[in-house]
This record gives C-alpha cells, structure tokens and sequence, in this order.
C-alpha cells in the first residue's frame, strides 16, 4: 500500500489560526505512516524489518520493536475511530499477534528470556491489546490469547529495573491480570515503590538513580515514560483498585505540564536536550495523557496548539523519508544521533505521540479553538528545581533556552565522559550541542573548559549542584581528561582520566541572554568538596596546569556554510536563516574564534561555535565571565550588551553583581571548595517591576 494512500486534508485557520491542524490530520499522518511500514513486514506480519543498521539487541529484536510500536500507533488509531478501519489494522496486527506468540513459527519473536528489549516492546503490545480489546483481543481463538499470555509471563516475578523500565513490568502485569493472566501483587508494589524513590517534586521524575536519593537523571523520558505508564496502569488494572496512586498520579502530572509548556518553542520544536530524541513526536504524549485523564492544567485549544505543532515541526523538517519512514534523526535523517539501542524501528515510539486519537472527536482538545503557548504571548523565565534548569523564552524570536545545572545523568560515583546530550551548559530549541564522534570526550560547545597544553578541553561530568534559584544556577566539578579510547556506553568506570582542579560555574539567564561565570580552585582531597566522581575510578596523574580557560556557546548550523565575524572579545556565528549565536568575553576572556563543527549538528549540515579564551593561564581563585545569546532577533543581543558586572573579593570569595540594563539585578556568591556557601544567591523581591535585592 502506498505511503501517500490519501491527499492531506485542507488547512482550518478558523478552528486552528496557529497551526492550521485538525484532528483530521492527525488520522491522516496515521495512516501515512502506518501504510509506509507495510512493504517492511514479513508474510504473517509478526516482524516489521525496516531498513538500516541493527541495534544492539540484534536484527530479530527489531523485527519486533517494528511491530510493537507500530501497533501502538495502529491502536490509538482504531480505538479512536470506532468502526473506521479502512486500512483494516485490526485484522493486519492481529494475524501479526498470533505468529508472533507462536513457537512453531518461523517468524515467532523473541521471548522475553531472550532479550531484556522485548520487555520494553510488550508494554506497547499490552497497551495495544488493552485499547483495542473488542477489535483484537476479543477476536482471537482461546488458543491465541493464550499464546499472548504465555509470550507475556516471563515479565512476573522479576527484580523491577531501576528506571523506567521498572513500568513496563508493571503494566504488563496490569494486562495480565485484567485478561485471568498469571501476575503479581509484589511485583505492583515494587514498581510503585521505585516510582516514589524517583519522584523529586513539582511535578519531576528522575529516571532512576545509581545512588538512592542522589536524582540526576532528567530528560523526555520523564514526560513520555514516568508520567505515560503509572495512569496507564491505574487505566488498564482498573482504578477502582488503585484510587489513591491514580490520583496522586494525576497532579504531579498537572504541575510537571505546566512546566514542560515553557520547553516548546513558538515553531513547535522541543528543547533539543537528553537521550533518544530519535523518538520526536513523543514530546507529546505527556499533554494527550493529561488530557486523557483530566490531569492538566492546560486549556483545551492550547494542549492541540502544543502536540500539533510539535508534530508539524517534525514533519515539515522532513522527518520522514521519501519512502514515508521515520528515519534515525530529530528533524530529518541524522545517524549520528543513533544511541547503542537504536534499531531502524525505534523512532517508532514517536506514536505515543498519536494518544490524543483516543479522544473523541467531539472532545474538547478537538473543538477548541486553538490557544497560543506561553512564549507567544510574552518572554518567559522559569527555574525548574526538579530537573535543576534554568529557561528563558523570547516572544520576539520564539525560542525557547534551557542553562543546564542540575541532572548530570551520570554516576557520581564515577569520573565519566561529557555525554553531549546531557552536559553541556546551555540547550534551545533551535540549536543542539554537537553529538556522535569525538563529541562526549573532546566538548567544544555550550561548555566552559580548561584547556591543556596540548589543546584537549576538560570534562565536566560528574558535578554537584550547589543552587538553582530564580534566574541563577551554580554548579561545581573536577576538571579531568580522558586518556586513552571512549568508554563503554554501559560501563562507567571503563575510562582512565587524568584530574585536574574544581572549577565551578554559574549562570544567570534573563530574557534569552546567559551571563556565564567561573572559577578555578585547587583540588582538596579532604572536606565538603572532596569526592568528584574518585570512590571507584582509576587515575593515571593529575594535571597542575596551566590551563587556559574557554567558554564556548551554542552551535548554530544550516543546509549553507555559517558565517563568522571576530572582534576582539567577541565572536558572532550566524546562519543564512539569521539565527545567531554570540559569546562576548566580560571579564578575564579577551581572545575569540570560531569553531567549525560540520557535519556533527542534527540542525544542518555546516555548524559553527562562537567562542572566548583566557589567553593567558588561569589564575586561581580569579572570577572570569562572558555574555552568551542565542537569538534570531538582533535586538536580544543589543538588550544583554547594556549590562555592567561587578565583582567583588573578600577573604572568603568572590560576589559577582550583574544589573541588567532593563533595571533587573541578580547577584551571584563564588566560594572556594570547601565552604557550604558556596554559589549562595541573594534573594530577590518584586518591586514596581524590577528585581531588587534583599538578604
């Protein structure tokens, strides 16, 4: 069947004045992609084998991945149609279900001992199966259910995994139980156990920890994981049995929608931040879940204008290929981004994305006439403590920063490689870091380093959080250096580093401007500070310098070479479409460059970083600084320009004041390692619209 088995529907600009988007294209974009992976399956339709590279868990594995997360989408899309099934899905996926469970076929798929990914790729199937129970599940021979049942058993009485994984035996138990099944009690409350360990408040999930209570794993997977499958469980075990969690369920996921709202830019894209960004539309399962199940704070009209604008940014980037697939890549194809486990099926949980087709049509998601977001009605600023992130969005360009002092994702334990996606100092919108290749152990974007003699750039993973307030973040680690190959993506402690001295940083983000600063102090092996990441890694030497100090900004990147302009101080990378990103040295930084970065970008081919170096060794102890701006609109830049920095020194440490020239000020305190003050904010009140400080 054809890819493009039917013309788009035409644009309502009355109903949907911002996007132009019904849920009449949603079903089409459905359909579109649901008839694109036909030519794909095998003759009983129990693998779907796309093409491109195996993922780790091998080519049968993804034969599966391409069936369960396809049927996902396939069952938003029959459950919410009822008796409308021209691509006939429920009979299609059905045949794929009794082939697939059945151990005499040759196209039978892996069990569940077999492979730890098909316990992630039968909580797409239990949720399938439950959403379309009368179409499908009904409809099957006993003989087939209980092959289903079967194939889903292993999954009960298993340790629970320590992140979200730990959901996906959980409701596989849940289904299990609703169809006679064999499941387990213990194994519920395990699950929900491990779910309150990650919860950290307002709304946020770590997605596990390696230490219990040490939380610094943040990213999509709490909006399209922690928060997708505890009411999807109370929904399929029946809620009735699990009011109290349903609730308790439902407002953290009301307060984390209301922050998640800020993390979407004026033309739909997600901040580009965090692991499997491959998966795309699945930003917006965490709105269609609040909207599933009354637990958001959002309006009608502004939840539509969210996930379809979302959704035509991906789309209208080309997400997929001509053959009408979803490729590897965030807005078109970008290998690069492949993490180990990505097989040529997994994009194809973006149909989480697609739960919003459950609602019915006379729902009022769909009849609403659409809202406009947050950064299109004003600039916004925000800390999210959860997460540790400061935001800032500006209503003149539409884009949308995030300044990344909180989840490292890494294991404290442990020195670790600057995974690119995780670590470095600022996010958007419309630019991301560089991924793939020498990017997690040689950073040159969005991240302040000391840099050896020999040109390599320090990491910067693991670090302590030391405060998130207001518009002000600080942040503390160890400079070392890789020595030697890239560590093994699952094992920690398989690199050998070289160390060097605490530096700390600090950021204060106002309206699309960060001022970046940082300090260099000697490592002390003994005290509060004591500890980065040195309980289990091996050592080869320690590095006492010099060093010279660089703070580098945002990539930008297009289909066109990016143009540079130096000055002394100042660099300025702008792209044929004007989104420019700038770095201008404030104190101590007077030398500047611009980093080619082509061909590392998922945001176009050529890519640049604007960068600021000391020139001169670092000095201890000494406070250094920059100005960085990420914006299409000239004018940002020229608004931070009109700032003044005051740093003053006592014989504790240093007190950084930045007065912006709207008439805010934020005031920063940079103390020495070893003194629990350190990166203490002044706070703020309110007064006749600007911010004042009060001690």
């Amino acid at each position: 069947m054809a890819a493009t088995a039917a013309p788009p529907p035409s644009e309502d600009r009355a109903l949907s004045p911002l996007t132009g988007w019904t849920r009449a294209h949603w079903e089409h974009t459905a359909d579109r992609m649901l008839s694109a992976v036909r030519p794909y399956a095998s003759s009983t339709h129990a693998l779907i084998d796309l093409p491109g590279p195996a993922g780790r868990s091998g080519r049968h594995s993804d034969g599966l991945e391409g069936f369960a997360r396809t049927f996902l989408l396939a069952a938003f899309r029959l459950a919410g149609s009822p008796g409308h099934d021209p691509l006939q899905l429920a009979e299609w996926y059905a045949q794929g279900l009794a082939a697939g469970t059945d151990p005499s076929s040759s196209e039978r798929w892996p069990t569940l001992r077999d492979t730890p990914q098909a316990k992630v790729e039968a909580a797409s199937i239990v949720l399938a199966l439950h959403e379309t129970r009368p179409l499908i599940w009904d409809r099957l021979d006993d003989a087939a259910r209980q092959r289903v049942v079967e194939w889903l058993a292993p999954a009960v009485g298993q340790v629970p995994s320590r992140n979200n994984w730990a959901w996906f035996q959980g409701v596989t138990n849940a289904f299990l139980r609703s169809v006679g099944g064999p499941w387990s009690p213990d194994d519920v409350d395990a699950v929900m156990a491990l779910n309150e360990e990650f919860y950290v408040g307002d709304g946020w999930y770590a997605d596990g920890t390696d230490q219990p209570g040490d939380h610094r794993r943040f990213d999509y997977y709490s909006g399209w994981a922690m928060h997708f499958y505890p009411l999807w469980f109370c929904r399929i075990a029946g809620e009735d049995s699990y009011r109290d969690q349903a609730a308790r369920y439902r407002e953290r996921l009301s307060r984390y929608l209301k922050n998640a709202a800020h993390l979407v830019g004026a033309d739909g894209a997600p901040v580009f931040q965090g692991r499997s960004l491959t998966y795309r539309m699945a930003v917006a399962a965490p709105f269609w879940t609040g909207a599933l199940f009354d637990a958001t704070p959002l309006a009608p009209g502004l939840t539509r204008r969210l996930t379809s604008g979302v959704l035509r940014y991906f789309l209208d980037a080309g997400c997929l290929d001509e053959r009408g697939l979803l490729s590897l890549g965030w807005r078109d194809a970008f290998p690069r981004i492949r993490q180990p486990y990505s097989g040529p099926a997994s994009p194809y949980w973006a149909s989480k994305g697609f739960a919003g087709l459950l609602l019915p049509a006379d729902h009022p998601v769909w009849t609403a006439v659409e809202e406009p977001l947050p950064i299109e009605e004003a600039d916004t600023e925000c800390a999210l403590p959860g997460p540790g992130w400061l935001v800032s969005g500006t209503r003149r360009d539409g884009i949308v920063r995030l300044v990344q002092h909180g989840g490292d994702h890494a294991d404290p334990r442990f020195l670790e490689s600057d995974d690119s996606v995780y670590a470095r100092h600022a996010y958007a919108t419309a630019a991301g870091p560089a991924v793939g290749g020498t990017a997690d152990s040689d950073p040159v974007d969005a991240h302040v380093a000391l840099i050896r003699a020999d040109g390599s750039p320090s990491l910067r993973r693991p670090w302590r959080r030391l405060r998130l307030d207001g518009r002000v973040g600080v942040s503390r680690h160890r400079a070392h250096w890789l020595d030697g190959e890239l560590p093994d993506y699952f094992v920690p402690d398989s690199s050998r580093f070289i160390t060097g001295p605490v530096v700390t940083t600090a950021s204060v983000l106002h309206r699309g401007a960060e001022v970046r600063l940082a300090r260099v102090d000697a490592w002390q092996p003994q005290g509060h500070d004591a500890g980065f990441g040195s309980a289990r890694a091996p050592v080869l030497a320690e590095d006492h310098g010099p060093w010279t100090l660089s703070m580098s900004g945002l990539p930008v990147a297009g289909d066109t070479p990016v143009q540079a302009r130096l000055s002394p101080a100042r660099a300025d990378v702008t792209t044929a479409n004007g989104l420019t990103s700038t770095v201008i040295g404030l104190r101590g930084l007077t030398e500047a460059t611009a980093v080619d970065a082509d061909g590392t970008n998922a945001f176009g081919r050529y890519a640049a970083v604007p960068t600021v170096t000391s020139g001169q060794p670092v000095r201890h102890g000494e406070v250094y600084a920059a100005l960085l701006v990420l914006a299409r609109d000239p004018e940002i830049v020229t608004s931070a320009e009109a700032l003044t920095l005051d740093v003053t020194q006592d014989a504790h440490g240093s007190t950084v004041r930045v007065d912006w020239g709207d008439g805010h000020r934020d005031e920063v305190r940079l103390d020495p390692p070893g003194r629990r003050t350190a990166g203490a904010v002044v706070p703020r009140r309110q007064t006749h619209g600007t911010t004042t400080e009060t001690t």
